[in-house]
């Protein structure tokens, strides 16, 4: 009859197994940007960019809308990788920067607009299509960067999956806003925010899954 392995012969043959560690950065990069290039070039092949692009980028508060995404994307995708290591405890504070600026902006066209005119710009003509559209487009992406995570040893698995999807989120959120008309931060803020989220938790239930030890 075989002996069963004591603890203390388990626990030296888990010390000397070489620790998973995650795709390199750049690949883990690919996986969140490919997918994200591919949605973004089939929805402006079929919805097309907004009219004036470029003349809507002169303006502070038109580029606010792909600037503030891509802060999050940065932060998120920077947080993802450093939760991806085992015991990590990534700097979740580096994500109220995003959430302070946005609210600087809203709060400013707030101050600007009548009382009767603050329900309609916040409720915009798009919430629905923006909700839908950066969710549907954020999957692939999630999913990618999920995949190329799955050799890393976190012990976090919602953390990183929800900082997988709050970067893929962004980045879609970010192509999005070149096409979506919608320039005021009453709206941008309000919806591009809670589409991001939408996509956080999305990532957050996948990592949960499919991120487990």
């Amino acid at each position: 009859m075989t002996q069963g392995i004591s603890t203390e012969d388990f626990i030296r043959q888990l010390a000397a197994s070489p620790v998973p560690r995650p795709m390199h950065p750049a690949l883990v990069m690919l996986g969140l940007l490919g997918p994200s290039m591919v949605a973004l070039a089939l929805y402006f092949w079929a919805y097309g960019l907004r009219p004036g692009l470029a003349e809507a980028l002169m303006l502070p508060v038109v580029t606010a809308k792909l600037v503030l995404p891509m802060i999050v994307a940065a932060l998120a995708f920077w947080l993802a990788l450093v939760s991806a290591r085992p015991g990590a405890r990534p700097a979740m504070r580096w994500l109220i920067l995003p959430l302070a600026i946005g609210s600087v902006l809203f709060a400013a066209r707030a101050a600007q607009t009548a009382p009767g005119g603050l329900v309609s710009g916040m409720l915009g003509q798009t919430a629905a299509a923006c909700l839908m559209s950066i969710s549907a487009m954020s999957l692939g992406p999630t999913a990618a960067g999920i995949l190329a995570l799955r050799r890393g040893a976190t012990t976090r698995p919602g953390m990183t999956g929800l900082l997988l999807g709050l970067a893929s989120g962004a980045v879609v959120t970010a192509g999005y806003a070149l096409h979506c008309p919608e320039d005021s931060p009453l709206f941008y803020v309000i919806w591009y925010g809670m589409a991001i989220f939408i996509s956080g938790c999305i990532g957050a239930i996948a990592g949960r899954i499919w991120l487990r030890w």
